[in-house]
């Protein structure tokens, strides 16, 4: 089974929107006069990694982005902050004419959706943190992103993009070859490469601190929010989502077993199954 066919069962395009001057790469789907998903990848990642959530989530206007730095979206030369991936989300957000939107974020993507959600409460209904980064600065988590991401993207060698895909997951059957050669290819045109500093500039420790969601930043997030987590996640043991749950009002927390850093991949069944419940409560 390849992305494509995943996701050919919903009509779908991919396209590239100016988001205030940043070329960013996004796969639109679903119905246009629905509530608007936004689904943001992890670092150094790129839009293909929902494309088992694609066709699930149909009913709502999907919008998977490749964020900024990322992917083949546009790479301004500077270190990224968190208020930059968000300044950037609603650029996108404002260049496509959405008000408001279901933001599911796996890793970074999750850091980036929860800072919208406390500084842009209005354009954000509801909230999912998948295997969410942006509450702790673990040294060594740190530095296993940085040094498998620099590794794979300095030299040619795919095994070391593969070795890079399976430590994301629980099983390693669960990073397809189709997936490594997409991740392979990103990483290796000009732009990424020359761009990958940028990109990993939250895995230094200064900028990290000074980026972190806090406990009253948390305590400020009142849209309805989901945290699903793997308990195999190789970049934050159980502990870290349950505090993550308990400093969110109102939140819901469910660990998924079997499943490492990326559970709307590896149990796409199951997620699925949750999000859209999750979605549809939220939406009315």
């Amino acid at each position: 089974m390849s992305i494509w066919t995943e996701i050919s069962p919903t009509p779908f395009r991919v396209e590239y929107v100016d988001a205030a001057g940043v070329p960013t790469r996004t796969l639109r789907a679903g119905d246009p006069t629905a509530q608007a998903v936004v689904f943001l990848h992890g670092t150094s990642g790129h839009l293909e990694a929902f494309a088992r959530n694609i066709t699930a989530h149909a009913a709502y206007d999907l919008h998977a982005i490749d964020m900024l730095g990322h992917g083949y979206t546009g790479k301004p030369d500077k270190p990224y902050e968190i208020a930059d991936y968000v300044a950037h989300l609603i650029d996108y957000l404002d260049a496509v004419g959405v008000d408001s939107v279901h933001i599911v974020g796996e890793s970074l993507g999750g850091w980036v959706g929860a800072r919208a959600a406390v500084e842009h409460p209005e354009r954000v209904r509801s909230l999912q943190l998948l295997c969410s980064g942006g509450t702790v600065a673990n040294p060594e988590v740190m530095d296993r992103i940085r040094t498998s991401t620099k590794e794979a993207v300095t030299s040619d060698d795919i095994e070391l993009t593969r070795k890079r895909m399976r430590l994301l997951m629980a099983d390693d059957a669960s990073a397809t070859e189709e997936l490594v050669e997409v991740r392979h290819a990103i990483y290796h045109t000009p732009e990424f490469v020359a761009g990958v500093d940028n990109l990993l500039s939250l895995q230094d420790m200064e900028r990290r601190l000074r980026n972190l969601l806090r406990p009253e930043d948390l305590a400020r997030i009142t849209q309805p929010t989901l945290v699903v987590w793997g308990r195999q996640n190789p970049f934050g043991d159980t502990p870290e989502a349950t505090a993550l749950h308990e400093g969110i009002p109102g939140s819901r927390l469910e660990l998924f077993e079997n499943c490492g850093h990326w559970p709307q991949h590896e149990q796409a069944e199951l997620y699925n199954r949750l999000s859209l419940e999750f979605i549809g409560k939220a939406a009315g």
